[in-house]
C-alpha cells in the first residue's frame, strides 16, 4: 500500500513537473481531452436538466389529463386534413359530463392573443385573454401571490373579475398586493381585479397560467369577444384516479362521436391530445443531442488520446537514463509501467477537470441567466467525465508506459 502511494505522488510530481517545462506542449495536447470532456458534460447537463424541469412540469399539469381540441399535436404537418373540424363548444360540456363516466373533472376554456389592459394612463398591449369554466383549478395548481382565485358563482354568473399573471401586476401595481382590488379596463370593459399570479417563467411545457395572461371568467369572456372567430376553444378532461388515460380516451372517443353524430365511416373530427405526447417528441430531440453531443465528444477526445500518447513517448525518450537507473537498482518492469501509466492518467484528468470547470462555469452564467430553467452539474456527469478521462489515460498511456518498462536497463543507461 505504502509503495503504490509512493508511485502514485511520484507520478502525480512528474505529471505537474512535465506541466511546468513544457507549458505549451502539454496545454495543446490536454486541448483535446479538455475539448471532449466539455462537450460530453455541457450537453448531458443541458439536457438532463430539460428532462428534470419537463418532468417537475407534467407534475403539474397532470398526465391524466386529455385535451380535446381541434388540432392535434402530432399532425405530422397535414394541416388541412383539420381546417373544416368543427371547434370545441361550450355547449357540449353537459353531454361530455353526463356520457363519459370515467371522467372526474370537465373544464371548457379558451384563450386569445392581442388583447389591451388599461389602468388609468397605464396600459399594457399583446396581453394574453384566458377565459375559464369550473373544475379547471382542480387540472392546474392555481399559485396565488395575493388574493384569491374565481369564486364558484362568479363563474357561473360570468362576473366581471379577473385574476392577472405576474407581468401584468407587475407592469401595472408593482406588487400583487396593489393590484387586487382595483378595477381595469380590458377591451374596453371594466374589471375588478380579484387575484394576482405568482411569477412562473418560462416553460417548456407551459400550463395555461402564464405570465402574460389576464384570467377571467368564460361567460363574461364570451361578452368581449367571439370566440369562434378570434380564440382557440379546448376542453381538458381529468380522469378518475382508478381510470386509466387510454380508458378515459376511448370513452371520450365514443362521446364525441355521438355528439356530432358521425357515421361509421367517418373519421373523427377532433382531437383527443396529451402530454406525454409532447413529452415523447421532446426526448428524441435529447437523444439526438446526446448522440450528437457524444460524437463530437468522440473526435475531441481520439486527437486528445493521441497527444497524450505522443507527450509520453516524448516523456519516456527524454528519461530513458532514469528509467535505466532505477531498473538497475532493482525497479520491476511492473512498477516502470505502473508509474507512466498513471502519469498519463493524472494528464487526462487534469484536462477533463478543466473540461468540467468549463461546463460548470457555463452552469453559472446560464442560471443567471435563465431564472426558471436551472442548469446544473450533476455528481453522476462529473464521475462520468473523470472516467472517460481517466479511460483516455490508460488507452492513450499504455504503450508509451509498455514501452518503458520493456527496456534494457544498462542499454537505457548508455543512451544519450
Amino acid at each position: 500500500m505504502l509503495s503504490t502511494l509512493k508511485i502514485l505522488w511520484s507520478s502525480f510530481k512528474m505529471a505537474l513537473q512535465e506541466l511546468r517545462v513544457n507549458k505549451l506542449r502539454t496545454f495543446l495536447s490536454l486541448l483535446g481531452i479538455t475539448i471532449g470532456i466539455f462537450c460530453i458534460i455541457a450537453v448531458l447537463t443541458v439536457t438532463d436538466s430539460m428532462e428534470s424541469t419537463i418532468r417537475n412540469d407534467l407534475k403539474s399539469l397532470g398526465t391524466n389529463v386529455v385535451y380535446l381540441q381541434k388540432w392535434p399535436w402530432d399532425g405530422d404537418g397535414e394541416w388541412w386534413r383539420y381546417m373544416n373540424r368543427p371547434e370545441p363548444e361550450y355547449s357540449e360540456m353537459r353531454s361530455i359530463k353526463e356520457k363519459v363516466a370515467t371522467a372526474d373533472a370537465v373544464t371548457y376554456l379558451f384563450s386569445s392573443g392581442g388583447r389591451k389592459i388599461e389602468f388609468g394612463a397605464d396600459y399594457m398591449e399583446n396581453v394574453e385573454l384566458l377565459a375559464v369554466t369550473m373544475d379547471l383549478d382542480k387540472m392546474q395548481a392555481v399559485d396565488i401571490a395575493a388574493g384569491r382565485y374565481f369564486s364558484p358563482s362568479e363563474l357561473m354568473n360570468g362576473s366581471n373579475v379577473i385574476v392577472l399573471g405576474a407581468n401584468i401586476w407587475e407592469g401595472l401595481f408593482f406588487t400583487a398586493d396593489a393590484a387586487v382590488g382595483k378595477v381595469v379596463r380590458f377591451s374596453n370593459r371594466n374589471c375588478k381585479v380579484v387575484g394576482a399570479l405568482k411569477k412562473k417563467g418560462e416553460s417548456m411545457m407551459g400550463g395555461v397560467f402564464g405570465d402574460n395572461t389576464v384570467i377571467m371568467p368564460y361567460l363574461f369572456a364570451r361578452t368581449i369577444i367571439d370566440e369562434r372567430r378570434f380564440a382557440d376553444p379546448f376542453y381538458m378532461i381529468r380522469a378518475r384516479p382508478d381510470v386509466a388515460v387510454g380508458e378515459l380516451k376511448d370513452d371520450l372517443t365514443g362521446a364525441m362521436r355521438a355528439i356530432h353524430r358521425l357515421k361509421p365511416t367517418q373519421d373523427n373530427d377532433f382531437a383527443l391530445n396529451e402530454i406525454t405526447t409532447v413529452q415523447g417528441e421532446l426526448e428524441s430531440v435529447f437523444s439526438v443531442l446526446n448522440i450528437a453531443g457524444w460524437l463530437i465528444a468522440g473526435f475531441a477526445l481520439v486527437v486528445g488520446g493521441f497527444g497524450i500518447a505522443n507527450i509520453m513517448f516524448v516523456t519516456v525518450k527524454e528519461r530513458t537514463n532514469i528509467i535505466g537507473l532505477k531498473k538497475a537498482i532493482g525497479a520491476r518492469p511492473g512498477i516502470i509501467l505502473l508509474e507512466f501509466l498513471l502519469e498519463a492518467i493524472l494528464l487526462c484528468l487534469i484536462g477533463g477537470g478543466l473540461g468540467l470547470l468549463l461546463v460548470f462555469s457555463g452552469t453559472l452564467i446560464a442560471g443567471n441567466m435563465f431564472d426558471s430553467f436551472q442548469i446544473a452539474l450533476s455528481t453522476g456527469n462529473i464521475v462520468l467525465g473523470l472516467s472517460i478521462s481517466a479511460i483516455v489515460g490508460i488507452l492513450a498511456g499504455f504503450i508509451p508506459a509498455f514501452t518503458a518498462s520493456r527496456l534494457d536497463p544498462v542499454v537505457a543507461i548508455r543512451s544519450n
